[in-house]
């Protein structure tokens, strides 16, 4: 017997497969919408914090224009029209940004900073259509331990922390590292489920 695919519901402009995961993890029927995001052959968003911003404006501005340069893909292609769901995740000490580590040796400056202490993570969605577009900001905090630098350097090893905010993944071998979670795991991976659910009943609803 022949199972038909479910009917496009939204596009996904993210390349993240975490976030591929969690949306069929809920049953979202979607297609991913590819944006540019290497610098050195050009990017759809840029992604470089302002001075003086702060992280969870810094989350917001940068999810806001994925959508926008989403919405742009499918009007220059002249594609089917459906929501575009973009997201953006940033890991924060204090008011200070942890991107994705340049090399080994940033890695490592990031996971001693997390060490032995609490750190918030801002995962942005927003869904655009047309000229309507809504944004949510999903917070989380997470506990670390003490880490050792020998623990820090084998964790480096594993390859894990290469494309990760902050150096880590929560889902992954770092889970040994959280002594405690306030907030939404999945948000913590780069999709909060239910607001990412929440997000697209109430864009419906209007």
């Amino acid at each position: 017997m022949i199972v038909p695919r479910p009917k496009t519901q939204i596009y996904l402009a993210s390349r993240s497969p975490r976030r591929r995961e969690l949306l069929k993890q809920i049953g979202i029927a979607f297609e991913v919408l590819i944006l540019r995001e290497h610098p050195g052959r050009g990017s759809d968003v840029d992604e470089s914090q302002h001075p003086g911003e702060s992280p969870d404006d810094y989350v917001r501005r940068v999810c806001c224009a994925k959508a926008d340069a989403g919405w742009n893909r499918i009007e220059q292609r002249a594609l089917r029209r459906f929501p575009v769901l973009a997201a953006d995740t940033v890991v924060c000490v204090d008011q200070q940004i942890l991107g994705k580590p340049a090399d080994r040796v940033d890695a490592a400056r990031m996971l001693r900073a997390l060490s032995g202490r609490e750190h918030r993570v801002l995962t942005a969605l927003a869904l655009k259509y047309d000229a309507r577009s809504e944004v949510v900001v999903s917070e989380s905090r997470v506990r670390f331990c003490e880490l050792e630098d020998s623990e820090i350097e084998a964790y480096i090893g594993t390859g894990e922390p290469t494309d990760k905010a902050g150096a880590y993944a929560i889902q992954g071998r770092a889970a040994a590292f959280v002594t405690g979670i306030d907030g939404s795991y999945s948000g913590i991976m780069g999709l909060p489920l239910y607001e990412t659910v929440q997000l697209l009943k109430n864009f419906r609803a209007r």
